[in-house]
Protein backbone atom coordinates (compact mmCIF):
# COMPACT_ATOMS: atom_id res chain seq x y z
CA UNK A 1 0.00 0.00 0.00
CA UNK A 2 2.44 2.79 -1.28
CA UNK A 3 -0.19 5.46 -0.58
CA UNK A 4 -0.20 4.92 3.02
CA UNK A 5 -3.76 3.96 4.83
CA UNK A 6 -6.51 4.59 2.57
CA UNK A 7 -5.13 5.49 -0.76
CA UNK A 8 -3.35 3.72 -3.55
CA UNK A 9 -0.34 5.89 -4.09
CA UNK A 10 -1.28 6.47 -7.75
CA UNK A 11 -1.28 10.63 -6.78
CA UNK A 12 -2.57 12.86 -10.09
CA UNK A 13 -1.81 13.55 -13.36
CA UNK A 14 -0.58 16.33 -13.13
CA UNK A 15 3.12 18.28 -14.34
CA UNK A 16 2.67 21.40 -12.85
CA UNK A 17 5.78 22.61 -11.11
CA UNK A 18 4.34 25.12 -8.88
CA UNK A 19 2.25 21.84 -7.31
CA UNK A 20 5.53 20.13 -7.05
CA UNK A 21 7.13 22.55 -5.25
CA UNK A 22 4.39 23.41 -2.93
CA UNK A 23 4.38 19.41 -1.65
CA UNK A 24 7.96 19.36 -1.48
CA UNK A 25 7.63 22.29 0.62
CA UNK A 26 5.21 20.67 2.71
CA UNK A 27 6.89 17.48 3.12
CA UNK A 28 9.51 19.43 4.71
CA UNK A 29 8.07 21.25 7.14
CA UNK A 30 6.39 18.00 8.17
CA UNK A 31 9.38 15.89 8.32
CA UNK A 32 11.12 18.80 10.12
CA UNK A 33 8.60 18.77 12.73
CA UNK A 34 9.27 14.76 13.24
CA UNK A 35 13.67 15.50 13.13
CA UNK A 36 14.00 18.58 15.15
CA UNK A 37 11.32 17.07 18.32
CA UNK A 38 13.54 13.57 17.69
CA UNK A 39 16.78 15.88 17.77
CA UNK A 40 16.21 18.25 20.94
CA UNK A 41 16.10 16.02 24.20
CA UNK A 42 19.60 14.39 23.38
CA UNK A 43 21.14 18.10 23.65
CA UNK A 44 18.66 18.97 26.90
CA UNK A 45 19.38 16.25 28.74
CA UNK A 46 23.24 17.56 28.87
CA UNK A 47 22.43 21.16 29.68
CA UNK A 48 23.25 22.15 33.26
CA UNK A 49 20.14 24.29 33.74
CA UNK A 50 17.73 21.38 32.79
CA UNK A 51 19.77 18.41 35.07
CA UNK A 52 19.87 20.84 38.36
CA UNK A 53 15.82 20.59 37.82
CA UNK A 54 15.36 17.20 36.99
CA UNK A 55 18.55 15.20 37.77
CA UNK A 56 20.56 14.16 40.89
CA UNK A 57 23.91 15.32 42.45
CA UNK A 58 26.78 12.76 42.84
CA UNK A 59 27.24 12.22 46.28
CA UNK A 60 28.97 8.83 45.80
CA UNK A 61 32.58 10.22 44.92
CA UNK A 62 32.58 9.78 41.35
CA UNK A 63 32.09 13.61 40.54
CA UNK A 64 29.44 13.44 38.48
CA UNK A 65 27.68 16.43 39.34
CA UNK A 66 24.38 17.20 38.30
CA UNK A 67 23.70 13.92 36.49
CA UNK A 68 20.26 12.19 35.49
CA UNK A 69 19.91 8.75 36.79
CA UNK A 70 19.76 5.69 34.25
CA UNK A 71 16.19 5.03 34.71
CA UNK A 72 14.97 8.60 34.35
CA UNK A 73 17.26 9.37 31.12
CA UNK A 74 15.73 6.17 29.73
CA UNK A 75 12.13 6.98 30.45
CA UNK A 76 12.59 10.85 29.24
CA UNK A 77 14.33 9.99 26.25
CA UNK A 78 12.09 6.52 25.14
CA UNK A 79 8.86 7.48 26.34
CA UNK A 80 8.26 9.62 23.24
CA UNK A 81 8.17 6.41 20.72
CA UNK A 82 5.64 5.05 23.29
CA UNK A 83 3.48 8.26 22.37
CA UNK A 84 4.53 7.64 18.78
CA UNK A 85 3.53 4.25 18.11
CA UNK A 86 0.26 4.88 19.35
CA UNK A 87 -0.23 8.03 16.87
CA UNK A 88 0.74 6.03 14.53
CA UNK A 89 -1.74 2.95 14.64
CA UNK A 90 -4.64 5.76 15.02
CA UNK A 91 -3.37 8.00 12.19
CA UNK A 92 -5.36 5.52 9.53
CA UNK A 93 -9.19 5.52 11.03
CA UNK A 94 -8.48 9.55 11.67
CA UNK A 95 -6.95 9.72 8.19
CA UNK A 96 -10.51 8.23 6.91
CA UNK A 97 -12.95 9.99 9.87
CA UNK A 98 -12.53 13.68 9.58
CA UNK A 99 -9.59 13.15 6.29
CA UNK A 100 -6.08 14.01 5.56
CA UNK A 101 -6.14 17.34 5.18
CA UNK A 102 -8.01 18.30 8.65
CA UNK A 103 -5.71 14.90 10.44
CA UNK A 104 -2.88 16.68 9.89
CA UNK A 105 -4.06 19.83 11.40
CA UNK A 106 -5.37 18.20 14.35
CA UNK A 107 -2.24 16.28 14.65
CA UNK A 108 -0.36 19.51 14.79
CA UNK A 109 -2.72 21.04 17.79
CA UNK A 110 -2.17 17.69 19.54
CA UNK A 111 1.85 17.97 18.91
CA UNK A 112 1.60 21.86 20.49
CA UNK A 113 -0.74 20.80 23.21
CA UNK A 114 2.65 17.83 24.67
CA UNK A 115 5.43 20.97 23.25
CA UNK A 116 3.37 23.12 25.84
CA UNK A 117 3.41 20.92 28.58
CA UNK A 118 7.33 20.14 28.40
CA UNK A 119 7.86 23.88 29.18
CA UNK A 120 6.59 22.85 32.69
CA UNK A 121 9.17 22.72 35.54
CA UNK A 122 7.71 19.76 36.80
CA UNK A 123 8.95 16.33 36.15
CA UNK A 124 5.35 14.41 35.78
CA UNK A 125 4.03 17.70 33.40
CA UNK A 126 7.65 17.33 31.42
CA UNK A 127 7.11 13.21 30.85
CA UNK A 128 3.57 14.16 29.57
CA UNK A 129 4.26 16.05 27.15
CA UNK A 130 6.72 13.95 25.49
CA UNK A 131 4.03 10.91 25.48
CA UNK A 132 1.41 13.63 24.00
CA UNK A 133 4.02 15.54 21.33
CA UNK A 134 4.94 12.22 20.63
CA UNK A 135 1.48 11.09 19.93
CA UNK A 136 1.47 14.04 17.52
CA UNK A 137 4.33 12.85 15.68
CA UNK A 138 3.07 9.75 15.20
CA UNK A 139 -0.12 10.87 13.56
CA UNK A 140 1.81 13.26 11.30
CA UNK A 141 4.49 11.15 10.71
CA UNK A 142 1.82 8.79 8.70
CA UNK A 143 -0.81 11.26 7.27
CA UNK A 144 1.89 13.46 5.39
CA UNK A 145 3.04 10.62 3.56
CA UNK A 146 -0.53 10.00 2.68
CA UNK A 147 -1.47 13.05 1.72
CA UNK A 148 1.14 13.45 -0.58
CA UNK A 149 0.94 10.22 -2.31
CA UNK A 150 -2.92 11.30 -2.93
CA UNK A 151 -2.03 14.41 -4.36
CA UNK A 152 0.94 14.72 -5.81
CA UNK A 153 1.97 14.94 -9.60
CA UNK A 154 2.56 11.43 -10.33
CA UNK A 155 5.97 11.63 -12.03
CA UNK A 156 7.07 13.60 -8.79
CA UNK A 157 5.34 11.52 -6.72
CA UNK A 158 8.35 8.92 -5.37
CA UNK A 159 10.88 12.05 -4.82
CA UNK A 160 8.25 14.25 -2.85
CA UNK A 161 7.59 11.50 -1.10
CA UNK A 162 11.46 10.47 -0.39
CA UNK A 163 12.46 13.65 0.46
CA UNK A 164 10.56 13.07 3.55
CA UNK A 165 13.87 11.55 4.82
CA UNK A 166 15.68 14.40 4.18
CA UNK A 167 13.61 16.76 6.13
CA UNK A 168 13.91 14.82 9.41
CA UNK A 169 17.56 14.51 9.16
CA UNK A 170 17.36 18.55 8.23
CA UNK A 171 15.41 18.80 11.02
CA UNK A 172 17.13 17.16 13.68
CA UNK A 173 20.31 19.35 12.76
CA UNK A 174 18.32 22.60 12.80
CA UNK A 175 17.80 20.83 16.61
CA UNK A 176 21.57 21.04 17.14
CA UNK A 177 22.39 24.42 16.03
CA UNK A 178 19.18 25.83 18.14
CA UNK A 179 20.79 23.58 21.20
CA UNK A 180 24.40 24.69 20.52
CA UNK A 181 23.04 28.33 20.89
CA UNK A 182 20.86 28.38 24.03
CA UNK A 183 23.36 25.54 26.01
CA UNK A 184 25.13 28.33 27.94
CA UNK A 185 22.38 30.41 29.57
CA UNK A 186 21.90 30.29 33.31
CA UNK A 187 17.87 30.04 33.51
CA UNK A 188 15.31 27.72 32.15
CA UNK A 189 15.35 29.67 28.64
CA UNK A 190 18.60 27.35 27.97
CA UNK A 191 15.88 24.15 27.35
CA UNK A 192 12.97 25.57 27.01
CA UNK A 193 14.27 27.64 23.86
CA UNK A 194 14.66 24.62 22.31
CA UNK A 195 11.59 22.89 22.57
CA UNK A 196 9.22 26.01 22.16
CA UNK A 197 10.92 26.40 18.62
CA UNK A 198 8.43 23.42 17.71
CA UNK A 199 5.53 25.17 18.01
CA UNK A 200 7.36 27.26 14.81
CA UNK A 201 7.06 23.90 12.71
CA UNK A 202 3.94 23.05 13.66
CA UNK A 203 1.97 26.95 13.07
CA UNK A 204 3.80 26.62 9.23
CA UNK A 205 2.46 23.40 8.74
CA UNK A 206 -0.98 24.40 10.00
CA UNK A 207 -1.44 27.58 8.23
CA UNK A 208 0.32 25.79 4.69
CA UNK A 209 -2.42 22.86 5.21
CA UNK A 210 -5.20 25.72 5.22
CA UNK A 211 -4.04 26.37 1.98
CA UNK A 212 -4.15 23.08 0.14
CA UNK A 213 -7.19 20.90 -0.52
CA UNK A 214 -8.16 17.98 0.92
CA UNK A 215 -7.27 14.74 -1.24
CA UNK A 216 -9.73 14.17 -4.04
CA UNK A 217 -9.46 10.24 -3.03
CA UNK A 218 -10.72 10.85 0.13
CA UNK A 219 -13.50 13.17 -0.75
CA UNK A 220 -14.73 10.92 -3.51
CA UNK A 221 -14.67 8.01 -1.30
CA UNK A 222 -17.29 9.57 1.21
CA UNK A 223 -19.15 10.68 -1.85
CA UNK A 224 -18.47 14.36 -2.05
CA UNK A 225 -18.14 14.25 -5.71
CA UNK A 226 -18.73 17.93 -6.33
CA UNK A 227 -16.12 18.81 -3.26
CA UNK A 228 -13.54 16.21 -5.10
CA UNK A 229 -13.72 18.24 -8.34
CA UNK A 230 -13.36 21.23 -6.60
CA UNK A 231 -10.19 19.80 -5.30
CA UNK A 232 -8.67 17.92 -8.56
CA UNK A 233 -9.13 21.34 -10.34
CA UNK A 234 -7.59 22.83 -7.95
CA UNK A 235 -4.46 20.07 -7.97
CA UNK A 236 -4.20 19.99 -12.03
CA UNK A 237 -4.75 24.07 -11.96
CA UNK A 238 -7.73 23.29 -14.22
CA UNK A 239 -11.66 23.98 -14.00
CA UNK A 240 -13.34 21.68 -12.42
CA UNK A 241 -15.53 20.91 -15.29
CA UNK A 242 -12.32 20.50 -17.60
CA UNK A 243 -11.57 17.27 -19.51
CA UNK A 244 -8.26 16.58 -17.57
CA UNK A 245 -10.39 16.56 -14.35
CA UNK A 246 -13.08 14.68 -15.57
CA UNK A 247 -10.53 11.94 -16.74
CA UNK A 248 -8.82 12.33 -13.54
CA UNK A 249 -11.94 11.70 -11.54
CA UNK A 250 -12.85 8.79 -13.94
CA UNK A 251 -9.81 7.09 -12.99
CA UNK A 252 -10.24 7.65 -8.98
CA UNK A 253 -13.92 6.13 -8.88
CA UNK A 254 -12.38 3.25 -10.79
CA UNK A 255 -10.21 2.62 -8.04
CA UNK A 256 -12.26 3.30 -5.34
CA UNK A 257 -14.96 0.81 -7.07
CA UNK A 258 -12.05 -1.64 -7.50
CA UNK A 259 -11.77 -1.38 -3.40
CA UNK A 260 -15.37 -1.76 -2.38
CA UNK A 261 -15.42 -4.95 -4.31
CA UNK A 262 -12.03 -6.58 -2.40
CA UNK A 263 -14.11 -5.28 0.43
CA UNK A 264 -13.20 -2.93 3.72
CA UNK A 265 -9.37 -3.38 4.65
CA UNK A 266 -8.43 -4.34 8.43
CA UNK A 267 -4.97 -4.41 9.94
CA UNK A 268 -5.13 -7.87 10.57
CA UNK A 269 -5.55 -7.94 6.39
CA UNK A 270 -2.18 -7.00 6.29
CA UNK A 271 -1.02 -9.77 8.29
CA UNK A 272 -2.49 -12.43 6.16
CA UNK A 273 -0.66 -14.46 3.47
CA UNK A 274 -3.36 -13.60 0.10
CA UNK A 275 -2.34 -13.68 -3.38
CA UNK A 276 -0.53 -10.67 -3.26
CA UNK A 277 1.89 -11.71 -0.22
CA UNK A 278 0.45 -8.97 2.22
CA UNK A 279 1.95 -10.56 5.10
CA UNK A 280 5.29 -11.09 3.65
CA UNK A 281 5.22 -7.36 2.43
CA UNK A 282 4.60 -6.06 5.80
CA UNK A 283 6.47 -8.09 7.82
CA UNK A 284 9.46 -7.19 5.54
CA UNK A 285 9.26 -3.42 6.49
CA UNK A 286 7.86 -4.10 9.93
CA UNK A 287 11.44 -6.09 10.21
CA UNK A 288 13.13 -3.68 8.17
CA UNK A 289 12.26 -0.96 10.33
CA UNK A 290 12.76 -2.83 13.33
CA UNK A 291 16.59 -3.59 12.90
CA UNK A 292 17.21 -0.24 11.67
CA UNK A 293 16.17 0.99 14.61
CA UNK A 294 18.30 -2.08 16.17
CA UNK A 295 21.74 -0.86 14.74
CA UNK A 296 22.42 1.48 17.36
CA UNK A 297 22.58 4.38 15.53
CA UNK A 298 20.00 6.34 17.69
CA UNK A 299 22.59 6.31 20.70
CA UNK A 300 24.61 8.93 18.54
CA UNK A 301 21.75 10.95 18.48
CA UNK A 302 19.62 10.71 21.39
CA UNK A 303 22.93 10.47 24.20
CA UNK A 304 25.72 11.41 21.98
CA UNK A 305 26.10 14.62 23.41
CA UNK A 306 26.23 13.59 27.11
CA UNK A 307 28.93 10.57 25.56
CA UNK A 308 31.07 13.22 23.80
CA UNK A 309 30.73 15.39 27.08
CA UNK A 310 31.73 12.61 29.40
CA UNK A 311 34.76 11.62 26.57
CA UNK A 312 36.18 14.95 27.74
CA UNK A 313 35.66 17.08 24.15
CA UNK A 314 35.32 20.63 25.57
CA UNK A 315 32.27 21.67 23.33
CA UNK A 316 30.19 18.11 22.33
CA UNK A 317 27.75 19.80 21.31
CA UNK A 318 29.82 21.02 18.08
CA UNK A 319 30.68 17.73 17.73
CA UNK A 320 26.67 16.57 17.58
CA UNK A 321 26.50 19.44 14.99
CA UNK A 322 29.51 17.65 12.77
CA UNK A 323 27.49 14.13 13.52
CA UNK A 324 24.08 15.77 11.95
CA UNK A 325 25.74 17.35 9.27
CA UNK A 326 27.44 14.33 8.01
CA UNK A 327 23.70 12.59 8.01
CA UNK A 328 22.09 15.19 6.18
CA UNK A 329 24.98 15.23 3.68
CA UNK A 330 24.53 11.19 3.61
CA UNK A 331 20.97 11.31 3.30
CA UNK A 332 21.15 13.24 0.17
CA UNK A 333 23.33 11.50 -1.29
CA UNK A 334 20.88 8.18 -0.60
CA UNK A 335 18.44 10.10 -2.21
CA UNK A 336 20.70 10.17 -5.60
CA UNK A 337 21.77 6.97 -5.78
CA UNK A 338 18.51 5.22 -4.38
CA UNK A 339 17.52 4.83 -8.63
CA UNK A 340 21.24 4.05 -9.79
CA UNK A 341 22.06 1.80 -7.65
CA UNK A 342 19.17 0.26 -6.11
CA UNK A 343 17.45 0.02 -2.74
CA UNK A 344 19.03 -3.43 -1.73
CA UNK A 345 22.46 -2.83 -3.10
CA UNK A 346 22.40 0.97 -1.37
CA UNK A 347 20.76 -0.49 1.87
CA UNK A 348 23.53 -3.26 2.05
CA UNK A 349 26.08 -0.72 1.49
CA UNK A 350 24.97 1.81 4.52
CA UNK A 351 24.87 -1.13 6.86
CA UNK A 352 28.02 -1.90 6.14
CA UNK A 353 29.05 1.35 6.82
CA UNK A 354 27.23 1.57 10.29
CA UNK A 355 28.54 -1.37 11.33
CA UNK A 356 32.52 -0.18 10.89
CA UNK A 357 31.68 3.02 12.35
CA UNK A 358 29.78 1.34 15.48
CA UNK A 359 33.07 -0.92 16.16
CA UNK A 360 35.35 2.38 16.23
CA UNK A 361 32.51 3.82 18.47
CA UNK A 362 32.67 0.50 20.62
CA UNK A 363 36.79 0.52 20.69
CA UNK A 364 36.81 4.11 21.43
CA UNK A 365 34.49 3.50 24.37
CA UNK A 366 36.77 0.87 25.97
CA UNK A 367 39.95 2.34 25.78
CA UNK A 368 40.20 5.71 25.74
CA UNK A 369 41.08 6.26 29.19
CA UNK A 370 38.96 9.76 29.79
CA UNK A 371 35.94 8.00 29.63
CA UNK A 372 34.43 8.29 32.78
CA UNK A 373 31.85 6.20 35.14
CA UNK A 374 29.01 8.68 33.30
CA UNK A 375 29.86 7.09 30.20
CA UNK A 376 29.51 4.33 31.77
CA UNK A 377 26.22 4.87 33.27
CA UNK A 378 24.61 6.12 29.52
CA UNK A 379 25.89 3.03 28.33
CA UNK A 380 24.17 0.63 30.26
Amino acid sequence: MAGGPGGDGTGVENRSLFWAVVMSAFAAFGGILFGYDTGTIGGIIAMDDWLKLFGTFDTTGENLGWYLPTPDQSLVVSILSAGTFFGALLAYPMGDFIGRKWGIIASCAVFSLGVGLQLDTRWATFIVGRVIAGFGVGLVSCLIPMYQSECSPKHLRGAIVGLYQLAITIGALLAAIVLNATKARPNHSSWRTPIAVQFAWAAILVVGMLFLPESPRYLLKKGKEEAGKSALGRLLTQSPDSPAVAAEFDEIMAALEDDRKLGSGSYLDCFRNTEGKNGLRTWTGILLQGWQQLTGINFIFYYGTTFFMSAGIKNPFIITIICDVVNTVMTIIGVQLIDRIGRRRLLLIGAAGMCICEFIVAIVRFRVPRLNAKVLKCLR
